[in-house]
């Protein structure tokens, strides 16, 4: 684990300091390596990678090359399968000097090129320079869950595992893109393959990228959840696909506790993160747990982690978090966002703990809700009759009975959401998207400058492009695989994860996610919705296929996300701090945002108007902050 950068020019010789780039890039991601740093030179190519010491301690410094030092690998991420593709490599003749999961890689692609991709099962964002073909190749693994951005320009092409790394390298201009502005407002975070940073782009999930000697850089898709939904599962009996999907879990969490260092887990007490633990104690490890205690009923789920921890006798540790701990270090966790976000300040908090203790590896039940269908975004798979029926309905009539419904129901968050529900054409593409809007298109119109709102209002939403046309590749796929397809690729790929590696790493921290193995998301997607949700049960699956492990408690619980209680905080404690971010002479002199508008939305929070909730705000707060750490220019 670690953070990469690179620098490719295609002039001869270089029109730019390579190693000198490369090195600053670097050097802007120690906290996601403190262990050690490495650096590979050769002409017009450069490759750097900071090291957080996880397999092979000694011998895993990177880069890493081949036999004949013909090919470099600079890798971020584990693949836990490295053990079984060493013995097959070295049947093939390849020779290892080291025993690091990184040296796998390279011979990988020695053996079968770039095909190499579909032999990984881990968490991945790796570069090759084929010295050879003169040729660099990068990939980032399927589900999107270790991060990789990109600049591509005049014949330098740049790439590293955060935005500020590729800021720090001094080539790329720090100019706001005004199209991720936009879907920022809107979504808390900018939906891949776009940043927030002009000419600054992010390798999507499950595909690949090459740069020949010529600087054309060509690349494309190699796995997508739907597509590779397997066939033995849509086959399965219920009792075949419970026993199939423990084996896979039990399998999983197995490969993500491969470590040469101390493994710990994330407990929040719900079902998710509970199933880790007690599958970690099934493999023989005594688990050490980790959960956020805020002393508030509302939020607080410490005693279900607390039955949890008695039951698999792990060594538990409880983080009271209350409004002064928040205060006082919400700058150093803002300041810890490569990219902002709407969320990811909980995961600051009980990473810095975590860090404290001495760990450097983690488990997180992240995934669950997406894989399992445990949000309440699979009503929409139950209501597919009624959607099909409402997308005859001609648009001008669907645009009128929205009309209506803002009219009638008042400006609340909940009738927005429905108003704009009513004038989709219901598909899961077109719905989803809207339950898991921040912003509406109507009040970012509101807030945003004239020459800022209309440079996106009226575009193609990101993400209704994305689902449409994953859909139309997979027309068999079930109405809740396709909703665990959306969720998978839009709010966790974009939020969740992009968090989790963010928030967690500032502290030099890996985070693995045993939910999100491709060969189990393969298998749960493939199944028949009847046996994803049955009895219209929310992770039945996932509880039927571990019988009896789970504490009754636990499984019956309603459901209760893992959040901090911000809505009351930004109108006491944190009142100041996001008054002075959100005042006219500081993000209203920006240009990007009306003043007058600006302060009536804050003015409607404090009243408590229904318009306004609290994370409409934060991402405003939030983002301030970001431009003003990164001097982003508007």
């Amino acid at each position: 684990m670690c953070g990469i950068s690179g620098a490719f020019t295609a002039s001869e010789p270089s029109r730019i300091d390579v190693m000198g780039t490369v090195r600053a890039m670097t050097a802007a991601m120690e906290h996601r390596g403190p262990d050690d740093e490495g650096f590979f030179l050769d002409g017009r190519v450069g490759l750097g990678a900071r090291r957080l010491a996880i397999i092979d301690l000694n011998g895993g410094k990177q880069p890493l090359t081949n036999e004949d030092g013909s090919c470099a690998v600079v890798l971020n991420g584990e693949i836990y399968n490295f053990k079984d593709l060493r013995g097959d490599l070295i049947g093939l003749g390849h020779w290892f000097r080291t025993r690091s999961d990184t040296e796998v890689i390279v011979h990988a692609y020695e053996e079968w090129g770039q095909a190499c991709v579909h032999r990984l099962r881990g968490m991945f964002a790796f570069a090759i320079y084929d010295g050879r073909a003169r040729r660099l190749f990068l990939a980032r693994d399927r589900l999107g869950i270790k991060p990789l951005y990109y600049h591509d320009r005049d014949g330098v092409f740049l790439f590293a595992s955060e935005v500020r790394a590729l800021l720090a390298g001094r080539l790329v201009r720090r100019r706001l893109d005004p199209i991720g502005l936009w879907e920022y407002l809107g979504y808390q975070s900018v939906p891949a393959p776009r940043t927030l940073i002009q000419g600054v782009q992010m390798l999507e999930p499950g595909h690949w990228l090459a740069v020949d000697a010529g600087g054309v850089v060509t690349g494309g898709r190699y796995w997508d959840l739907l597509e590779m939904a397997s066939p033995e599962a849509r086959a399965a009996s219920a009792e075949e696909a419970r026993v199939r999907v423990g084996t896979l879990l039990r399998e999983s969490v197995a490969l993500h506790l491969v470590s040469d260092v101390p493994v710990a887990t994330f407990l929040s007490g719900g079902i998710d993160s509970s199933a880790v633990v007690g599958l970690m104690r099934e493999a023989g490890q005594r688990p050490r747990t980790f959960s956020v205690v805020f002393g508030e009923g509302a939020y607080d789920e410490a005693r279900y982690a607390r039955q949890v921890a008695e039951r698999f006798d792990a060594d538990h540790t409880e983080i009271l978090l209350k409004e002064r701990d928040l205060l006082e270090h919400l700058p150093e966790a803002l300041g810890a966002m490569d990219h902002p976000s709407g969320d990811g300040v909980n995961t600051y908090v009980i990473s810095r703990v975590v860090h404290q203790a001495g760990i450097k590896v983690v488990l997180s039940g992240l995934g669950g809700d997406e894989l399992f269908s445990g949000y309440p975004s699979t009503a929409l798979g139950r209501a597919a009759g009624w959607r099909r029926l409402w997308g005859r309905i001609p648009e001008r009539l669907r645009m009128f009975a929205g009309g209506a419904t803002r009219v009638l129901g008042g400006s609340s968050v909940f009738v927005g959401k429905a108003a704009a529900l009513v004038e989709s054409d219901g598909t899961i593409a077109a719905m989803l998207p809207v339950l898991r809007e921040v912003l509406s298109r109507p009040q970012r119109c509101t807030l945003l400058e004239d020459s800022w709102g209309h440079a996106a209002d009226g575009s193609p939403d990101p993400c209704v492009d994305l689902l449409r046309k994953a859909f139309a590749r997979a027309p068999g796929a079930g109405q809740l695989s396709r909703i665990s397809y959306a969720e998978a690729r839009t709010y966790m790929h974009d939020v969740l994860l992009r968090d989790t590696d963010q928030m967690s790493m500032a502290h030099g921290l890996e985070v693995r996610v045993p939910l999100l193995d491709h060969v189990l998301a393969e298998y749960v997607v493939g199944l028949p919705d009847a046996q994803k949700r049955p009895n219209d049960i929310p992770k039945r699956l996932l509880v039927e296929s571990l019988p009896g492990l789970l504490p009754h408690e636990v499984v019956h619980r309603p459901k209760q996300g893992f959040v901090l209680p911000f809505d009351r905080w930004m109108r006491a404690a944190l009142r100041p701090f996001c008054e002075e971010r959100l005042r006219p002479k500081r993000l209203g002199c920006r240009g990007l945002f009306r003043p007058v508008a600006l302060e009536k939305f804050w003015q409607a929070f404090l009243s408590g108007h229904r318009s306004v909730s609290w994370s409409r705000l934060w991402v405003l707060v939030v983002l301030e902050e970001w431009l003003e750490r990164n001097g982003i220019e508007t």
